[in-house]
């Protein structure tokens, strides 16, 4: 162990020494287009902002130990300089007059090709597939927080497979190969209509081209429920539509809505995935630190022709963009080529405690795991959190931090649902649910009590799959506080507010059978959460119904009042001052994998209006009359709770008016 020691030692001391003679792995930016956003309006005193866009380019060393992690990377094709070459997509948003701007570069992790961070942290209002995915308009920007603070918005490509439409960002990367031929290996794909996409589905597309349209060489298997056995499809009642598409014959049949379809195959194809995230680490790397390319074109952020100015850089992630971030710091990419530290702060959002399937051969990082959908692929393995702890199912010790000096500050934000789907509550217990643990003191860890995977601004409440009217609670309100909060602990040493999560010790973490509920005529109770165990064979995976109930982690979640909304957490005023239950749970009905958790979504249980009507519905929960009496009493305690979430720094002063005149419009409310 001390002659290993005394080996990294010497390696670290001699890549510190060439650091200085070293190039940034960018080597050339693009930016084909610069225009005015929003037909240059200003945004407060910061002015206008323009769009650029165009294309890095980069290369990477193989043999650089900082590459190492990279899955793949010595089976790529190598250029006559010996390295790996990638092209990615670059959107920035920038001030028109870079002095105008904060400095700082905020990089959002785009989700799936999509930019989120607008529509999600400053409610831009989704007008469009591509609205906020090609920003252009004043309504794109929302309510314009990001930029009225002056940030330099910042999306690159790191998935090479995201769809391209509605202005798409990707990447382009090699294909792995061996001995000089592509490498062929048997996967498994999923196929499940109706949950998360359309449901009149007639083809199914593969992840991964077939090395061979054989039929012979493949199986396709449906089942209702994720516990259940597969059973196989027939050879003749499937067909190949071409090298990447099957559909069920005879012609126009359709796969039935909520059945789980795996089809196993020869694929062909394997790209080098996990090159994106050395592409984040570099793009942002050479935007923060490099004025120039090497070809000596301009750094389009840089303050000036030999120094870029920039003080921070911060990431944010949203859903599978957090995980990319929680795998990012794994992998330790927050340090790049030349030992410099990528990013000062990650939040990551909603990413519960999941990963990516991305660096790996044949990896599908699109994939997310519920208890319904996608099990079994790579996602959710130890270590999960943040405080080093042992596994007790494999052995393992570890912690999602590296201690390397290099690892960000974190600040990591869920709602309810990613303690029901995504096994939230390992961020801070032991993997066995016996005992709380406290994040180290450089990250920070939120519930944004009440709220569901996907809330956001104008999310509709209607049921869908579900059989519960879904929850359309919005926590952008608390991500602007808690950027906020990153910035100022990265800049100014300002530590932002106590993790708020539920805990075991204060008796708001329990199990699922246990939250103490409310029984709310008609309202379908979700009872158990989603099972996470450590990684299995993801091509040739058990039966979870075989599995022992010992091999797997304790999840917990968090405790209702008699309301049914949550006790801890960032209650965000319409759970303080509520007009109804809000959850993270919902539940499937019928046609779809009934009883089952609803895929990420959450519940809505509105309080009745008057006494008399919830006497007759027999919902033992106060009506809006009995508690607040009138709309002006209901809007004076409103603005009371979102003033004391101001002085805790978990709201911005700027959204206590705005939330006064959520609830001064609230339907809710008969008349005036």
């Amino acid at each position: 162990m001390v002659e290993r020691t005394l080996r990294i030692a010497a390696v670290s001391v001699t890549l510190l020494a060439f650091a200085g003679l070293a190039w940034a792995d960018v080597e050339t930016i693009r930016i084909d287009r610069t225009e005015p956003f929003a037909a240059g309006q200003a945004f407060g005193s910061v002015g206008a902002y323009v769009r650029q866009i165009g294309v890095v380019r980069g290369s990477l060393d193989p043999d650089d130990p900082r590459n190492a992690v990279i899955g793949n990377l010595h089976r790529a094709p190598r250029n006559a300089q010996g390295r790996v070459e990638y092209e990615a997509d670059i959107f920035i948003l920038r001030p028109a007059d870079l002095a105008k701007s904060n400095r700082r570069v905020l990089y959002e992790v785009n989700n799936r090709g999509r930019k989120f961070l607008m529509h999600w942290v400053d409610d831009a209002p989704a007008t469009t597939p591509a609205s906020n995915n090609d920003p252009k308009s004043a309504s794109d920007a929302g309510n314009a927080w990001l930029m009225r603070q002056g940030y330099i918005l910042v999306w690159t490509g790191w998935d090479p497979d995201a769809p391209k439409r509605n202005s798409g960002m990707s990447m382009r990367v090699p294909a792995a190969s061996e001995g000089g031929k592509a490498i062929t290996q048997r996967i498994r794909d999923e196929i499940v209509a109706g949950t998360r996409g359309p449901a009149d589905v007639v083809q199914a597309g593969l992840s991964y081209p077939v090395a061979s349209l054989d039929p012979s060489k493949a199986k396709l298997t449906v089942r209702s429920h994720e516990r259940d056995v597969r059973v196989g499809v027939p050879a003749d009642s499937w067909a190949f539509v071409d090298n990447q598409t099957i559909k069920l014959l005879p012609d126009g049949a359709k796969f039935e809505r909520g059945k789980i379809y795996d089809f196993w195959y020869e694929a062909t194809g394997a790209k080098i995935l996990g090159i994106g995230f050395a592409a984040t680490r570099d793009v942002v790397s050479f935007l923060r630190y490099e004025a120039k390319d090497k070809s000596g074109t301009p750094n389009p952020v840089a303050g000036s022709p030999d120094r870029t100015g920039i003080r921070a850089a911060f990431a944010v992630g949203i859903s599978q963009a957090g995980r990319y971030l929680r795998h990012h710091v794994e992998l330790g990419m927050n340090q790049d080529t030349r030992g410099r530290k990528v990013f000062d702060g990650v939040l990551a959002h909603i990413s519960g405690v999941g990963k990516l399937f991305h660096n790996h051969t044949f990896g599908q990082p699109g994939r997310t795991n519920t208890q319904h959908e996608d099990h079994f692929f790579p996602e959710n393995w130890f270590p999960f959190a943040h405080t080093r702890q042992t596994d007790p199912l494999t052995g393992q010790m570890a912690s999602l931090l590296r201690g390397d000096g290099f690892d960000p500050l974190i600040i990591e934000t869920n709602t309810s649902t990613e303690y029901w789907q995504k096994g939230a509550s390992l961020l801070h217990t032991d993997p066995t649910g016996a005992r709380d643990m406290s994040p180290p003191d450089s990250v920070r860890l939120y519930m944004i009590a009440g709220t569901q995977h996907g809330g956001r601004m104008g999310l509709a409440s209607a049921p869908g799959p579900c059989a519960n009217p879904r929850n359309p609670h919005n926590p952008s309100a608390a991500l602007r506080a808690l950027i906020k909060a990153l910035d100022d602990w990265a800049t100014e040493g300002k530590a932002p507010p106590p993790s708020h999560v539920p805990t075991i010790a204060a008796g708001s973490l329990v199990p699922a059978d246990r939250i103490g509920f409310p029984a709310i005529p008609g309202a379908k109770i979700a009872t158990v959460t989603n099972r996470l165990t450590p990684p299995v064979d993801w091509v040739d995976p058990p039966v979870s119904g075989s599995l022992s109930p010992s091999w797997a982690y304790s999840t917990l979640v968090a405790k209702a009042d008699s309301d049914g909304n949550e006790t801890s957490g960032i209650r965000l005023p319409p759970i303080a001052v509520p007009i109804g239950a809000y959850t993270g749970w919902n539940l499937y009905k019928a046609p779809f994998a009934e009883g089952a958790l609803c895929d990420r979504d959450g519940s809505f249980f509105a309080f009745a209006r008057a006494k008399a009507e919830r006497e007759r519905a027999g919902d033992p929960r106060l009506s809006l009359e009995e508690r607040y009496g009138n709309r002006a009493s209901y809007v004076s305690q409103v603005k009371a709770a979102a003033e004391r979430l101001v002085a805790q720094r978990l709201l911005l002063s700027e959204d206590v008016q705005r939330y006064v005149e959520w609830a001064e419009k609230n339907s809710a409310f008969p008349g005036p």
